[in-house]
């Protein structure tokens, strides 16, 4: 259906407007995103993190480059429950330019996050000039500064280190970039001339392009009709108005924006894993709770951590949820009430609400009961009414607010940068999580998993107990208990634990596998064997699975099927290094040294501190240096 950017309605919202010009100071949006950056920068010397971004990069090649292969895999996934090919396509662009070097995943979300910024800049700056009087022109740059502060609440605010020192976060930060265009290119359709149908166009599929970066961008039609309420005044909130003719030109503006969210709503449902979901009323409760605790996290945001665990049990009349009842309630209403006089507080406040809906526990997606990054898309709209305050007509009043939001600012740096500094590593993101909350088992879980790695296994297992006495089901932990247990060679116990963990979910293929390398250790490779078929049954991508496959065989004699196994291996993982080293070993057993060489070079090529690739490489060239006429059978 065509849309009618009319001549009327263009003309109605400009009857709006003030008939001061407006000035955008070049100065302005620069120190903006200079800030924004100058706040994070602890996060460019930071690493990956336990903490979904060893699901999503370490152990996945296939975001690794911009391939067919590669295109193929983002534009079809939906991995760990997000379709977000456009997401994914950045960051296999980070892999071509800086490898697996993190701090080049960090910069680029630095970058997009400070482009973010500059962006609501640019949105507040025409929605409060909108929002003014034409009978009370301002200087533009009072209107400009007032913007910068809107702007600068929302990007060096640390609920918004979440989002921005998290590689896995790239889709906040990237689809916020399209989400603010789209509403700017729309804002300025709305006041342009003959220009007005291309940036409009251009506004529906920068809109395309955020829901395609992540799906939280679906408000975005909501949060246009309110604009159109208020300040760009083309819907009236009054009886009989709503379907008059230039209600109806609206309408038909937002239709196409509509239709593509509806399409994402049903995507994202497709993606979504099936977890098991709340009862209503307990859903009604996690998502007032949810509001109730970003608005006090964005007055005083103090003790943020990256997990704030969901409680075992929810009681919708607990304290807790009564008084956030009373928080939502009371801030609606007092919206509601002040939507003649203060109409710029009320649509901030109501467009906070829808943007945050999406992420609010409706449908559970997670273990958490809320998150700082789930504030990143409504963030924006809490600073607009604070912006005009900086207006304010009395010069005292205006001199004062300055001062204090300077203020504001400067703490709010200084709080994102101690906040970034919790996301160098996993270590540091998992102690932080356990300062604020130590009965979380995922916290105590992943923390033995930092210990483990670290090779302190006694510490390890003690997380692991931890957590599986408060969450006896937890099947990870068990799994991982296992796991530290058998490097104590404690065989029977670890098969113990890989036994809990499969019975707590019969399709873990990686309990199966673990539970196959005990068999191995113990000399039963045959029962070794069966227990990898499973591990495969259930997840035929399992590379991990299919090397242990060929190590039994290796085991039994079988040197030609342990080479077939880790061909298989290797074209579901091709950087699997293991399956490379083990594949030397079997042709360094038929006597093919040569061959052998290649496979151990080429584990070292893709993880250079291999032990076991190191050693056999060695001990390979010095049997060819002692007899240099073996040749390759």
């Amino acid at each position: 259906m065509p849309v009618a950017l009319n001549a009327a309605t263009v003309t109605l919202s400009s009857r709006a407007r003030s008939t001061q010009p407006v000035v955008f100071p070049v100065a302005v949006p620069l120190v903006v995103a200079l800030l924004t950056f100058t706040a994070f920068v602890p996060a460019l010397s930071s690493g990956f993190v336990s903490w979904d971004d060893d699901r999503n990069f370490l152990t996945n090649p296939s975001f690794r480059g911009l391939g067919m292969h590669q295109l193929t895999w983002m534009w079809s996934t939906f991995h760990l429950g997000h379709y977000v090919p456009l997401s994914w396509m950045t960051l296999g662009l980070d892999y071509v330019v800086w490898g697996m070097n993190p701090t080049g995943y960090h910069l680029t979300n630095l970058l997009l996050h400070a482009s973010d910024a500059v962006l609501v800049y640019f949105v507040a700056l025409r929605l409060v000039e909108r929002s003014l009087s034409p009978a009370n022109p301002i200087h533009p740059r009072r209107l400009a500064i007032a913007s910068a502060f809107a702007a600068l609440v929302f990007s060096v605010h640390p609920l918004r280190v979440e989002s921005v020192a998290w590689i896995t976060e790239r889709r906040d930060v990237l689809s916020c970039l399209f989400y603010l265009s789209s509403a700017l290119l729309y804002l300025r359709a709305v006041d342009a001339g003959a220009e007005q149908r291309r940036s409009y166009w251009l506004s529906v599929i920068a809109f395309a392009c955020a829901l395609l970066s992540k799906a939280t961008a679906v408000t975005l039609p909501v949060i246009l009709l309110l604009l159109n309420v208020f300040p760009l005044r083309r819907l009236e909130v009054r009886p009989g108005r709503w379907w008059s003719e230039a209600a109806r030109s609206v309408y038909r503006e937002i239709l196409p924006f509509a239709l593509l969210a509806a399409g994402t709503v049903v995507m994202t449902f497709i993606a979504l894993p099936h977890l098991p979901q709340l009862r209503v009323a307990q859903k009604v409760a996690v998502s007032s709770y949810s509001v109730a605790f970003y608005v006090w996290k964005t007055v005083l945001p103090s003790g943020l951590a990256p997990l704030y665990s969901m409680p075992p049990t929810i009681d919708p009349f607990a304290t807790r949820y009564l008084v956030s009842y009373a928080v939502l309630f009371t801030l609606t209403a007092g919206a509601w009430i002040a939507r003649t006089r203060l109409p710029i507080a009320a649509i901030a406040w109501f467009s906070f609400l829808v943007a945050i809906l999406p992420m609010l526990g409706l449908v559970q997606n997670g273990p958490q009961i809320a998150a700082d990054r789930y504030t990143y898309f409504a963030a924006p709209y809490l600073g607009i009414p604070a912006a005009v305050v900086l207006m304010d007509s009395r010069r005292t009043v205006r001199l004062a607010a300055m001062g204090i939001g300077a203020t504001i600012i400067v703490v709010l740096c200084l709080l994102t940068w101690d906040q970034t500094t919790v996301w160098h590593d996993s270590q540091s993101l998992w102690t932080r999580v356990l300062a604020v909350d130590r009965d979380s088992p995922i916290a105590h879980n992943n923390m033995g998993n930092v210990v483990f790695e670290q090779k302190r296994f006694d510490a390890a297992i003690r997380h692991y107990r931890t957590a599986i006495a408060m969450s006896p089901g937890y099947a990870e932990a068990h799994n991982n208990l296992g796991v530290a247990l058998s490097r104590q060679s404690k065989y029977s116990d670890a098969i113990a634990e890989y036994q809990r963990a499969i019975a707590a979910r019969p399709t873990y293929d990686e309990a199966y596998d673990n539970w196959g390398v005990s068999l191995a250790a113990q000399g039963q490779a045959a029962d070794a064997v069966a227990r990898y078929q499973q591990a495969i049954a259930i997840n035929p991508m399992n590379a991990d699975a299919q090397v242990n496959w060929g190590n039994a065989l290796l085991l039994l004699g079988n040197v030609t099927g342990a080479i077939y196994q880790y061909s298989v291996a290797l074209s579901v993982s091709p950087d699997n290094a293991d399956a490379w080293v083990n594949w030397g070993v079997a042709l360094a057993r038929q006597g093919k040294l040569a061959e052998a060489i290649l496979k151990f070079r080429r584990a070292l090529e893709l993880r250079p501190d291999h032990p076991e690739g190191n050693e056999y490489l060695q001990k390979s060239l010095a049997v060819l240096r002692a007899q240099p006429d073996v040749l390759v059978r």
